[in-house]
Parts: C-alpha cells; structure tokens; sequence
C-alpha cells in the first residue's frame, strides 16, 4: 500500500496544501477567537527574521521606532471622514471597561494615521521639526469575515510607519523611498520574491489616501499577493488634526504626511511563493535555521563529531542547528526538516566519517553531494549563496511565464485564470474595473512601460497588471 503524502499535492488542492503546510511545518495554530491566530515558535522565528530586516532599512530611511496606544478613541476616527467610512465594517469596538459603559467608545486599533496625527500636531511647530518620521512595531484588528491564518486574520502584526514632511515633494519622495530601498530591497533580496511595483488606482486606494503605492507578488498557483503598501496622505490627516508648523518666513503651514507598512501577511506570501510539495523552502537569508546538521547514528564518535561541525559552522557565521536525535526515525527527521524549509542539511554517519566526509543536500534544488569535512564550512556557505539566486531565479521564471500582455477584457480575464495579465490602462476606461470584478479579477497596480511608476492615472500608456489575488 503506498505511503499517504505528507501534504495535500499543491496541484490537488492549493488551499488545503498552504493549511497543511501551515499544520505540519508548525508555523501557526487558529485562535480560541475566530479569525485570530497563534504562532508558534518557528513561526514567529521567521517573523522575526523578517522584522529585523525590516527594521534595520527602516532606520536607514532615518526613521524612529516609537510606541501608540492600542485603543483610540471614536472621535478621532471621526475626524477624517474617508478614513473611518473605509474601515468602518472592520472596526472592533469597545463601549464597556472595567464594568462601566464608556462615556466615549473606543476602537482597538485598525491602523494608527488617527492617533500618531493627533501627537505630530503636538510635536510639530516649526520647520525645523520636520520631517517627523516615525515608525512602529504592533498589532492591529480589523474584523475579518473569511479569515486564513497569515494572510488575513481578525488580528495581524505589522510595522506602520507615519511620517510628516514640510512639502508636497518631500512627502512623495519618501514614500517612494520607502516602497523602493525598504520593502523592494527586502523582499527581493531577502524573501526572493519578485515584486510588481506600480500606484494602485483610485477605486483601490487606502481610504484618505491620495496616492496608494503597491508591491505585487505572484504566488504559487498564479493569485497575486498585496505584500506591502506606502502612501501618500497629502494634507487630508494634516488637516483634521492641526498638523502646522511655521515656515522659515513665519507663516503657519499644513504638513504633508506618509504612511506605509508590511505585515505578517508576508509570511503567507513567503510559504505561496516558494513551498513545494516537501514543505517550505526557506531563502537562506531569511531562515532562523540555514544548516541542520544530522547525526544519522550514534555510533562511534558520530555525535561528537557532529557538534564539533556545528560549532564550527555557527563560528563562521552559519545560522546552524545540531540534531542529534538518533533514537529517532532518520527518514522522519529527514521529512520534518524538509517541512521546515531548512536550506542545507548536512548528514554524517559512520560511514561518511570513515571517509572523511559529510552529505550536503541542498533543500531548494534537492540535490545531494558528498563534500570532504575540511570543505564543509566553504561548501555551506556556497550552498547557501546559489540556493537565494536559484529561489529568485525561479520565482521570477514563473512570474515572467505566467504573465500575458493582453488588449481586452476578456483576454485580460482569460489570461487572470492562471497568472497576471498586462492591459492597457486605456483599455478599461470607464467601468473596466467593474466589469473585472464580476470575474473576481482587480487591478494590482499601474505602471509606465518602462516599469516606473506614473505620477497620476492620467498619463499616457499606462499599463495595468491585473489577477486575481488573496
């Protein structure tokens, strides 16, 4: 009788094959409140690797971590009337604490621009105050009617940052920074996702934005994955909350702010991009784990040795764990590392000892070697650099093949069954998107044709990337 496998073939089934993955690789469990999630240790181990990447560019950007309250209450959202009607079904409410009913109800925050608005306006009198930029790390709640663990989730993690400028172009060109040397950076030399940069149009926009920046990725069965936005908010927030400074000449001015952030919706995207049928593959420069080192036997000085490999590789830099459970099954670490995603694994029985050797077998291309234990350490780090750009390589091969240049809607629709599809703006005109959606199709973004992205939805030759998506 054949063995059942150990998660459901992608081609099967991709959503039960993504909740297996999620099980079995134990990344995350459902919450006791539906749409909520817990994640577990190796799960929040990638988080964090995320967040320190993350974080590192954002201070590159110039920007500082800070800290706001959980809780906001009603009247601020109130106050920039775009904003709360665009989150008003996601809002969690509180009008009952400590066993009195509020005089004002608070909502658990669904995003921050209303509150950090509030405390810039505080902090901002002068030009020389500016710019402000500010960055936190929280969660937030936004009621979800379809949850699915990582990607949309009742409560979800994220970076928000929210930023004040003294001009229009100084405003621009910071979110632009951001979009680009933050999360591109990341996520392309990182995560090893190709991204679809481009301005979303004006039906797809953050509510009290004025301008939406996206970055696109095209997962496994072809859907497309909003991974990160930056937005321009103009001068609306500025506004609402007597956000002015004084310019050089003396004259009270209106800020103009940003704001943007990514979310561990990008752990959902990682798992999309790159699983395969074993489990996750894991870039190496995102795994907590890079190398497993496997002690295939007891025996002899098979589990000594293998420590001594260990430490060697974690002193050259190698992100490296021992597994030295050899009262175990070898073929069921073997899966449960494969699961995992671990980049390398290295095997040493007695045998290999004897030969002064070790097995390197490379997770993302499922190849195995014999490499003399001398070389390990060089071997490894080789392994680790060739696996990022062959991950990149055919992440992007994928993209780029399943993506179709189209003149019409129905091409645009057909085309959207199985990847994106790149349409002439103009060729929607009015009611195009409309007419998109009775399909479950929407347009990701717009772009230039050189890939740039255009100042307005106005420009000529715009071209429009368009898929279905999560």
């Amino acid at each position: 009788m054949a063995k059942a496998p150990v998660l459901t073939p992608q081609a099967d089934d991709f959503p039960r094959w993504y909740q297996d993955i999620i099980a079995k690789a134990e990344l995350a469990d459902n919450g006791p409140v539906r749409g909520t999630m817990v994640i577990r240790p190796y799960g929040f181990a990638i988080w964090e690797r995320m967040q320190a990447e993350v974080d590192r560019r954002i201070k590159e950007a110039g920007a500082q971590n800070a800290y706001f309250p959980l809780f906001i209450p009603e009247s601020y959202l109130k106050k920039e009337a775009q904003h709360v009607e665009g989150f008003s079904p996601e809002l969690a409410v509180v009008t009952v604490a400590g066993g009195k009913e509020l005089e004002e109800p608070v909502v658990v925050r669904p995003t921050s621009e209303t509150v950090i608005g509030e405390f810039m306006a505080k902090w901002t009198q002068s030009y020389r105050d500016l710019p402000l930029l500010l960055n936190q790390w929280a969660n937030v709640v936004r009621w979800e009617l379809r949850p699915r663990v990582f990607l949309r989730t009742s409560e979800f993690l994220w970076q928000e940052g929210h930023t004040a400028h003294a001009t229009e172009d100084d405003a621009r060109r910071y979110a632009e920074q951001i979009l680009h040397d933050v999360y591109r950076d990341f996520m392309v030399d990182v995560l090893a996702i190709p991204v679809v940069v481009g301005r979303k149009t004006a039906k797809e926009r953050f509510a009290g934005a004025t301008n939406t920046m996206t970055l696109e990725g095209m997962m496994g069965d072809g859907k497309a994955l909003q991974m990160g936005t930056s937005h321009e908010l103009g001068q609306n927030f500025a506004k609402a909350f007597g956000i002015t400074y004084l310019d050089a000449s003396g004259t009270e001015q209106h800020a103009w702010t940003t704001s943007w952030g990514v979310s561990t919706r990008m752990v959902g995207g990682l798992i999309m991009a790159h699983g395969d049928d074993r489990g996750l593959r894991l870039p190496p420069a995102l795994a907590p784990v890079q190398v497993v080192v496997v002690a295939v036997r007891d025996e002899g000085d098979v589990v000594e040795r293998c420590r001594a490999l260990t430490a060697e590789l974690r002193a050259a830099g190698v992100r490296v764990e021992l597994d030295a459970r050899t009262d175990g099954s070898l073929g069921r670490r073997v899966t449960d590392w494969e699961l995992k995603g671990v980049p390398v694994r290295v095997e040493v029985g007695p045998r290999d000892l004897a030969a002064g050797e070790a097995v390197l077998v490379r997770r993302i291309e499922g190849t195995k070697a014999s490499v003399p234990l001398a070389d390990l350490a060089p071997a490894v780090a080789a392994a680790l650099t060739e696996q990022q750009a062959s991950l990149l390589a055919e992440a992007t091969a994928r993209r780029d093949s399943r993506t179709a240049e189209v003149d019409t809607i129905d091409e645009a629709v057909e085309a959207a069954g199985s990847g994106f599809a790149r349409i002439p703006w103009s060729a929607l005109a009015a009611g195009g998107e409309e007419a998109l959606a009775q399909h479950a199709v929407t347009v990701r973004c717009l772009e230039r044709p050189d890939g740039s992205l255009p100042a307005s939805e106005d420009e000529a030759d715009i071209v429009a990337t368009v898929a279905r998506s999560y």
